[in-house]
């Protein structure tokens, strides 16, 4: 163990760094010492176990972790951070994690690390997501940092978010929105595919033409064509008049597909003939009528289980899956959460006339906990709770204990199902399926990143691809 002592200053806070790499972690204490307003004390420890002493021995306000340091302390990196966690006594901690281990970093997430940053990371680049961490959980001071200015980028055509995985979509959206070709979105429900597909619009080249909106969850079947290609009068009863359909509508604009999956399986068809040609008939007549549209489509679903379960045309996905974006859900962007939940405390209180001052300390921390399963909606519908409850003030623990009447309700009891029935075990190949294509997706479709998260290499996967291809055509 080494330590490196700090300045005498008096706001200077005890950082424990582990690193199984010693020079690595010297110089990574060096580089932190140059970077930080004030020099805290740094101790050095390169085993998890070592690290667990002194967490028993001493109190850190910060931990920075590098993940495989922690091979010592439990079976895998989850179980390792609990330990962690719990000796830390309320300190901030930092995972650092290989680029190609998401699943490591998120799984020291879920145990209770605040936030973590991929390698190589320096100094400079951990003294930024201090400031950042201390800014939010209201402990500036006791870190000996300040928080710099905001982000370059905390907003974007509609989104709000300043962390790396945000400033990702931020470049690729920019990247794609000048293209025609297709957009494949997909995400959590509440993650803000339509937001993206708006954005799309709105930074391209058809940005001055319609956008026109269609959810293929919430038209019922019968009348989906109508709506997606038009209709003549007379068609059916009830078609008293000739309509454009949201296609025509959106000529030489764009036209957003939401929850494409659940279009009927003859519907997609047509949508694959219409995207092939460019041309559609309304319901009723025979002539083809032009039209230039941009089409973008999401879907909270996984497209390639959707093809294996033959649930979604094969040829048509890949038709629509030119250009790929994957919105990472909110519980892998925390720093985000109370950037937003500010964004929509100062939007509702100023639409119900309130006054609010900010958010406690304590309920930032309660804020940046959760899991939020419907991610940005479910935050936005909390604020917006709080709001109307509440007449102003800042936000208190206790406020969004009363407010969050989702984590009050409690789950259905369990029914207890036929022993025939209580187990469904898939075959392996389709849980493997399941396993890669979801590392696909959530690198935004790029099959080296991917590969390299699973540690396989990605011809594996493009081999793999193709097996399953031929046992979803044999079955």
């Amino acid at each position: 163990m080494t330590t490196t002592s700090g300045s005498e200053n008096a706001l200077c806070g005890r950082l424990l760094l582990i690193d199984g790499d010693a020079a690595s972690a010297r110089q990574t204490s060096m580089e932190l010492s140059g970077a930080l307003l004030v020099t805290p004390q740094i101790t050095l420890a390169t085993r998890g176990r070592e690290a667990a002493e002194l967490l028993r021995k001493l109190r850190f306000d910060v931990v920075i972790c590098e993940l495989t340091s922690l091979d010592d302390l439990a079976e895998n990196v989850e179980d390792a951070m609990s330990r962690l966690v719990r000796l830390a006594n309320g300190a901030l901690i930092l995972a650092v994690a290989d680029s190609g281990s998401v699943s490591a970093a998120l799984g020291a997430m879920r145990a209770g690390a605040h936030d973590y940053v991929a390698k190589p990371a320096n100094g400079s680049i951990l003294a930024g997501r201090l400031a950042e961490l201390a800014q939010r959980h209201g402990r500036p001071r006791s870190l000996g940092v300040e928080a710099g200015p905001e982000p370059e980028v905390a907003d974007f055509a509609g989104f709000v978010g300043a962390s790396s995985a945000m400033q990702f979509l931020y470049e690729q959206i920019g990247r794609v929105a000048a293209s025609s070709a297709p957009v494949f979105i997909t995400g959590e429900s509440g993650t803000g595919k339509d937001v993206c597909a708006e954005a799309l619009h709105a930074k391209g080249p058809r940005a001055a033409s319609r956008f026109v909106a269609i959810n293929c969850a919430a038209i019922p079947r019968d009348l989906m064509e109508s709506e997606l290609f038009g209709v003549v009068r007379g068609a059916f009863t009830g078609a008293h008049e000739d309509r454009k359909g949201a296609a025509e509508l959106a000529d030489g604009g764009t036209l957003f597909l939401d929850e494409v999956g659940e279009l009927d399986l003859s519907l997609q068809s047509k949508l694959l003939r219409f995207l092939q040609t460019g041309s559609l008939s309304r319901v009723g007549e025979t002539a083809t009528r032009k039209v230039d549209v941009r089409v973008i489509c999401a879907t909270n679903r996984n497209p390639m289980q959707m093809i294996a379960e033959r649930q979604f045309r094969e040829d048509l996905f890949y038709r629509l899956h030119v250009l790929p974006i994957h919105l990472p859900p909110l519980r892998q962007r925390p720093s985000d959460i109370i950037l937003l939940a500010r964004h929509f405390l100062g939007h509702y209180a100023h639409e119900e006339h309130k006054s609010f001052s900010g958010i406690s300390p304590e309920a930032a921390q309660q804020l940046t906990a959760a899991d939020w399963p419907g991610n940005v909606r479910q935050l936005q519908n909390l604020i917006r709770r709080l709001v109307v409850m509440f007449d102003g003030g800042e936000i208190s623990a206790s406020m969004l204990a009363a407010a969050d009447i989702e984590s009050r309700v409690a789950p259905p009891a369990p029914v207890e199902a036929p022993r025939a029935e209580r187990r469904l075990v898939l075959p392996m190949w389709q849980q493997e399926q399941r396993i890669i294509e979801e590392a696909i997706a959530t690198f935004g479709g790029n099959i080296s990143m991917a590969a390299a998260a699973l540690e396989i290499s990605p011809s594996t996967i493009y081999r793999k691809r193709q097996s399953w291809s031929e046992m979803a055509a044999a079955g």
